[in-house]
């Protein structure tokens, strides 16, 4: 079966065609197209994503990434007459005007691809971004006659972190053009997940598919936040989180490493799993007020400090939540599990085959996650939405009736 994922809950425009067997019990799926148009440089100027930006973009690049990954995954059929649609596409994207002109321009232009499940990310995010994924699905599904499934965007980031890809994939010449194969590695229930982004900050208990409770979550600063207003306090670019990382890891190496900062690791010690962030945001604040002149080391430092103490939290943190809730696995995903020394924190203090952390090119936003997770509702028989029905939801919560996307 062939899966087309959208995914714009943010600032990154995506789509993904995947192509999986029908074996619930081994399932594994062949990289048909994989495209991620980041929009950074065009936030860069609002030291973060603005809205209404995002969503003029994505309406803008829908189009062209669809038909570079109909074309990379052999999809892309013209059509021999033109048909005039049947369907009230300007109803559906009546907010999307420029989504609509492109999309009247191009789609009865070509053949419905073969294409068995449209998968789209319907929450959270930023709702503005996310109605222009989910009504390009719509119309997409109308003209086509594709059911589409939702997927909720933690959800795929779970997932994002138990994909690997094959023995065959990971030993392939780097100039390959063969598509990559990933396997779904095996677990058993239940498993604590650890979700760190901009946006996110949770600890996630499940105890069967598609089944969800929050245990921890951040009671006001997401984990990615505080790296981006850390980042803005010492006048580095956005997005601040590699950057802080960047400095951190130079003072981590060298030889005449001394801390210069230690700050606060709020609520490590609460009884409890969830986290805050801000305490600790604004203590780096005022240790910078008392500093006449913010120079090269001092920002090195300042990183490095700030950078261990959200480690150190959100390690202890989960491993607790782990053995409170005897979960056999951890898994990690989002933006934030990239971070080099939260990877290797993780993985001293728990062992290799209890742990699954996203590969580093799955970390950030991506349609692949979006269609991974489609493609394992789909075998596990969940159901498929009536478009009419469909929408987007920037507070979605993971948790609730597995048939049910909130």
């Amino acid at each position: 079966m062939k899966i087309l994922a959208i995914e714009t809950s943010c600032d990154e425009t995506a789509i993904a065609i995947i192509e999986g067997t029908e074996d619930i019990h081994n399932p594994r799926f062949s990289v048909l197209s994989n495209l991620v148009l980041s929009q950074v440089a065009l936030h860069a100027q609002y030291g973060g994503v603005f809205p209404s930006l995002a969503k003029r973009e994505h309406a803008k690049n829908l189009i062209p990434l669809l038909k570079q990954a109909l074309e990379e995954s052999n999809l892309l059929q013209p059509k021999n007459t033109l048909e005039s649609t049947t369907y009230n596409l300007q109803l559906i994207l009546e907010h999307e005007p420029e989504l609509l002109k492109q999309f009247e321009d191009f789609i009865p232009t070509i053949e419905t691809p073969d294409i068995d499940l449209i998968a789209v990310t319907n929450g959270p995010g930023l709702e503005p971004a996310l109605w222009v994924g989910v009504n390009f699905a719509k119309a997409l599904s109308s003209t086509w006659g594709k059911p589409v499934m939702p997927v909720n965007h933690m959800e795929g980031h779970i997932f994002s972190a138990l994909l690997k890809k094959s023995q065959k994939d990971a030993e392939k010449n780097e100039g390959s053009t063969a598509p990559t194969t990933y396997n779904l590695q095996p677990i058993t229930f239940p498993i604590l997940a650890l979700l760190i982004s901009g946006g996110h900050t949770e600890l996630v208990l499940s105890k069967d598919w598609f089944t969800y409770e929050i245990v921890g979550q951040t009671r006001d600063d997401a984990v990615g936040e505080a790296f981006d207003k850390v980042a803005r306090m010492l006048d580095l670019p956005y997005p601040g989180g590699p950057q802080i990382s960047k400095l951190a890891e130079e003072v981590r190496i060298s030889e005449n490493k001394t801390d210069g900062f230690v700050f606060p690791r709020p609520m490590m010690h609460s009884g409890d799993f969830n986290f805050s962030f801000s305490g600790l945001k604004t203590a780096v604040l005022y240790a910078l007020k008392k500093i006449e002149t913010l120079t090269p080391e001092i920002k090195k430092t300042v990183a490095y400090a700030f950078e261990e103490a959200v480690t150190e939290v959100l390690v202890k943190k989960t491993v607790a939540a782990a053995e409170d809730c005897g979960v056999h696995a951890i898994v990690v995903g989002g933006g934030v599990s990239a971070n080099k020394r939260i990877r290797e924190s993780l993985s001293d203090k728990l062992q290799d085959e209890s742990l699954f952390i996203a590969p580093i090119n799955l970390t950030g936003d991506n349609a692949l996650m979006i269609a991974a997770a489609g493609y394992l509702r789909y075998l596990h028989k969940l159901p498929t939405i009536d478009i009419k029905a469909l929408t987007a939801n920037g507070n979605m919560r993971l948790g609730g009736n597995k048939n049910m996307v909130q």
